[in-house]
């Protein structure tokens, strides 16, 4: 057996793995370790970490970093359930607020200040930089507070999450294909989306387009073959208009996790997984998305940050479902509860190139979990 250090971390309403680069071998052996680590292919995972759900198969790697005025880098890998597969096309916002209390308690962040300290992080993944203010006290990540997010029970120390010029992560554009909607050509017809790229690419398309009310629970979505072949197919088409997949049958296989795809509607009435009544007059909009081929329990980091840009800008699908919004914040009502972004933005009703993001942030909290030892087999 080998053998590797390791901590499980929560952030937000993920969780994972963290390791440091240096306790690592040579980057070619990392896929194989990290799949034992997971326990994949099993769908089960029964023989490792992992959780059976995208949001609980995350691996995070960790640097201190030779970039002037930034604290470490970060490569986050998504671990795909069912295959023994690791990609690394994209971020995971809810694990960049674990990274940044895992640098500071690993010795990794110089110059502590308290209460609070900035933590400059840069994205490998998407080559974008991320600042997360994280409490601190007694030069240790403090993790006592009242701040309390929706998916995750109880409260903890706040973490402020801030992707800065998120735009364009993984295709240098806000809007890669130049419109706020997009005319996809699927096998049984044609259907409306806004393509757009904010921290990470995602394809948004109205909830009504798909028989929906865009209230439904992750086990009505997952349970509707046809409503799951959908979206996987607008997924794969918006895949290939991007350049990422020569079709969908290749997006399916070589890049499930990139772009995420998602539906919206105006806000409703429903009733979240915990049995709890969210009323229409708690969000803006209502916004489910898919994560690896399943509904998310909750909202990637991501896709919310992208949702909430798409809510202020003329035009897009999301706008629609907003209707004349003024708020300098974008609530999404998701299966959990409710989120609330801030994204800053010069003005939204500009030619769409001329749009520019400074930052997306969110309010998240994280856990340390467990550290130890890891074994995988040779």
């Amino acid at each position: 057996m080998r053998s590797f250090k390791t901590v499980f971390m929560r952030g937000g309403t993920s969780k994972g793995c963290m390791f440091l680069e240096s306790d690592l071998p040579e980057r070619e052996q990392w896929d194989d370790i990290f799949v034992q680590v997971m326990g994949s292919p099993d769908p089960k995972q029964i023989d490792g970490l992992g959780g059976c759900v995208s949001s609980n198969n995350k691996i995070v790697v960790v640097r201190k970093s030779s970039l002037p005025g930034v604290d470490v880098d970060y490569l986050v890998g998504q671990s795909i359930v069912g295959k023994t597969q690791i990609d690394y096309k994209s971020n995971c916002g809810n694990m960049t607020a674990a990274t940044a209390p895992f640098a500071i308690e690993e010795g990794l962040v110089e110059h502590l200040t308290e209460p609070v300290t900035t933590v400059h992080m840069f994205n490998l993944n998407t080559n974008k930089y991320i600042d997360v203010t994280v409490p601190v006290k007694n030069g240790r990540f403090d993790n006592d507070g009242t701040c309390a997010i929706a998916g995750v029970d109880g409260t903890a120390g706040e973490l402020t999450v801030n992707f800065l010029n998120p735009a364009g992560s993984k295709t240098g554009k806000l809007f890669p294909t130049g419109k706020a909607k997009e005319i996809l050509t699927l096998p049984e017809g044609e259907i409306e989306a806004t393509i757009l790229d904010v921290s990470n690419p995602i394809v948004l398309v109205r909830a009504k387009d798909l028989g929906l009310t865009g209230t439904e629970l992750p086990a009505q979505v997952d349970a509707n073959k046809a409503v799951s072949e959908k979206l996987e197919a607008i997924r794969g088409a918006a895949c290939v208009k991007l350049g990422f997949a020569r079709d969908s049958r290749d997006a399916t296989e070589n890049s499930p996790a990139v772009p995420k795809v998602g539906f919206v509607a105006a806000p409703t009435d429903y009733t979240d997984i915990a049995g709890k009544t969210v009323k229409a007059g708690e969000m803006d909009l209502c916004a489910r998305i898919i994560s690896v081929f399943k509904c998310h329990k909750a909202c990637p980091l991501t896709a919310a940050s992208a949702i909430s840009v798409a809510a202020a800008v003329s035009g897009t699908v999301v706008r629609e479902a907003v209707g004349n919004l003024d708020a300098q914040s974008v609530r999404i009502g998701h299966p959990s509860g409710v989120m609330t972004m801030f994204p800053y933005l010069d003005d939204g009703t500009k030619p769409l190139e001329e749009i520019q993001v400074t930052g997306v942030a969110v309010q998240r909290t994280a856990r340390r979990i467990m550290d130890g030892t890891v074994y995988v087999r040779r």
